[in-house]
């Protein structure tokens, strides 16, 4: 009110800005004034003006209106989800052929105000970092032949499947199919492996392990890209899924499983963020961006 008074000159002014009688507002600055022990209007023959100190006190109010007006107006934006940044851990494949297609989606909505913040991860530290608040969504996998990826207090929905393909260079399908191979007539060849800290590390060795045999691993490269061009060199055969193989060389021979292999990519929220209206905004392009590239996505 004093900030009102400070701008409009005069109590009747104010009184219809603000929908009040000029009574009560005469009343509400009075009671201002015994509060703070300063003088904060004096009388002008019939008119009320505000004193220096009152000028002072009115400025600082009106930043604080200002302030609040902006705060409701991110508030809004925050509740009707187009404000806000949110963390994202995703794998590395997701991180290159998903996330980068939903965050030119929500760009391209005019919603400048949300944000993105990617941070590279496998799932077997993207999730424990969800769990510790460190993110507020993670974009995870796990393969069919992999124990699932669970936690308590998270909501986890599969939003694609992928499959896995035997990478070899042309020259050694000579003379053979084009159906789906066995694993065990690749026992002796030369292995391209990912790195041991990679989820695909364990699956791979877990596929030929039920193949029968031990894998002689002679390189070990944890992008699929460069062991894709190993292979193209003639290094060996490598276990690839769908989105890391986006660009096969010419000599790269993709195969089929005879026992099939699946990636599925999931993604992985905590419960109490499940109704957070930029949460689900960021997740539906993801989803949208996930069926574009793999048109598996599950619905």
């Amino acid at each position: 009110m004093l900030a009102e008074l400070d701008r409009l000159g005069t109590i009747a002014a104010v009184a219809k800005s603000l929908n009040l009688t000029a009574p009560g507002i005469s009343m509400q600055l009075t009671a201002l004034e015994r509060e703070l022990g300063i003088q904060l209007t004096e009388k002008q023959g019939r008119r009320i003006v505000v004193t220096p100190a009152g000028h002072l006190l009115a400025r600082h109010g009106s930043g604080i209106v200002d302030m609040l007006a902006v705060a409701e107006m991110e508030a809004k934006s925050l509740r009707d989800g187009v404000a806000g940044t949110y963390r994202v851990a995703a794998f590395p494949t997701a991180a290159r052929e998903i996330i980068p297609n939903a965050w030119k989606a929500i760009a391209d909505s005019g919603e400048r105000g949300l944000q993105l913040r990617l941070m590279e991860m496998e799932p077997s530290k993207a999730v424990p970092a969800l769990l510790a608040g460190e993110v507020e969504l993670a974009v995870a996998h796990h393969y069919s032949n992999m124990p699932p990826v669970t936690g308590t207090g998270l909501v986890i929905s599969e939003i694609a499947s992928e499959r896995v393909r035997l990478a070899v260079h042309e020259s050694h399908r000579s003379g053979e199919g084009d159906g789906p191979v066995d694993l065990g007539t690749f026992a002796g060849h030369d292995w391209i492996v990912p790195g041991r800290e990679r989820t695909c590390y364990d699956m791979v060795h877990r596929a030929t392990d039920l193949a029968g045999f031990e894998p002689r691993t002679v390189a070990e490269a944890t992008d699929f890209h460069v062991q894709l061009a190993l292979v193209a060199n003639g290094a060996g055969v490598a276990l690839i899924p769908e989105l890391g193989a986006s660009d096969v060389p010419a000599e790269v021979v993709m195969l089929d499983l005879a026992v099939p292999i699946r990636r599925n990519i999931l993604l992985v929220s905590r419960r109490g963020s499940v109704a957070d209206p930029g949460l689900q905004r960021i997740q539906q392009a993801i989803v949208e961006a996930a069926e574009r590239r793999l048109p598996t996505v599950a619905v």
